[in-house]
């Protein structure tokens, strides 16, 4: 790709040029950014599309339902990260931070004040624990990242 003239030009040399010259500079910048933005999209689509499946299977027989798994498709290395999204029910936390309150625990020890449960927390829990709070937790999964390099590396 080859630099734009601006591109090597500091930020007090640009700030020198006509307001118009800047205007059309910046409108041509961002209409750089949005093809870029939607060209990146349409590559991280056509890749979902092709290793989604693979991707999902390495993580089954991985065992785990997010989280990053590493596929080979000729001599490129493909990483696929699946991150977690936890999203917990405000008002059912609500009434177990009451339950645990009403025991004479303090709640504090297991949940945020906004109702939000640390996930490291969560899974450091006993199982007893954690199926108290399983019905107002609720995992999706975030969009997946994907990253080549040469397999060698």
């Amino acid at each position: 790709m080859t630099a734009l003239p601006y591109q090597s030009r500091s930020a007090s040399d640009l700030a020198k040029l006509d307001v118009e010259v800047l205007y059309q500079l910046k409108r041509s910048a961002d209409a750089a950014v949005a093809s870029a933005r939607a060209d990146a999209d349409a590559i991280d689509q056509a890749l979902d599309h092709r290793y989604r499946q693979l991707a999902a299977d390495a993580r089954r027989a991985a065992g785990k339902d997010t989280g990053t798994v590493h596929l080979v498709d000729g001599d490129h290395r493909i990483s696929v990260e699946l991150p977690k999204r936890v999203e917990w029910d405000q008002a059912r936390l609500a009434a177990i931070v009451e339950r645990i309150r009403a025991a004479g625990e303090n709640p504090g020890e297991f949940v945020e004040i906004s109702y939000r449960v640390s996930e490291a927390k969560y899974s450091a829990w006993p199982a007893s624990m954690r199926a108290s709070f399983d019905s107002a937790r609720t995992l999706k999964p975030g969009k997946p990242v994907y990253r080549l390099a040469p397999a060698q590396d």
